[in-house]
């Protein structure tokens, strides 16, 4: 699939699995982040929307206005942590190196690079509005 030209219905279309839909305060921002920890790929950059693809996988980015009728919106916290709660994780992503990136950016490390007894190296990295971002790895 083509994400730059596909239309909005049939990217909807689409969808299957689970999918993540995260409301951010600024799309730009939070793209340009996930691009330069993560490496991954955005696509329809706008101030509004972003689908963003890691290997495979897909999710999209919404800013708040384009949230103004769904029921969400009104129980937004003004301030951060948005994402309490929640983490979204890139498996078979390599923590050190994105811990490393996210230090050199400014980005909070909540937690380095940890060897856990599931089996799987991680760290947490908060971004701008508050969610935990989690690279891991196999042992």
């Amino acid at each position: 699939m083509d994400y730059e030209t596909v239309s909005a219905e049939d990217f909807g279309k689409s969808l299957r699995g689970i999918g993540l839909n995260i409301l951010v305060r600024d799309v730009r921002a939070t793209s340009g982040f996930l691009e330069a920890v993560f490496d991954v790929r955005v696509h329809r950059l706008s101030d509004d929307f972003a689908i963003i693809t890691s290997g495979s996988d897909v999710f999209q980015l919404h800013s708040d206005g384009t949230y103004a009728s769904n029921p969400l919106l009104s129980i937004l916290p003004e301030n951060p942590p948005r994402g309490a709660g929640v983490e979204i994780r890139f498996y078979d992503t390599d923590p050190d190196q994105a811990a490393g990136r996210a230090e050199a950016l400014g980005f909070m490390v909540l937690q380095p690079p940890t060897d856990k007894p599931h089996g799987l190296r991680e760290c947490y990295i908060l971004c701008d509005d508050g969610y935990a971002w989690v690279p891991s790895r196999p042992l």
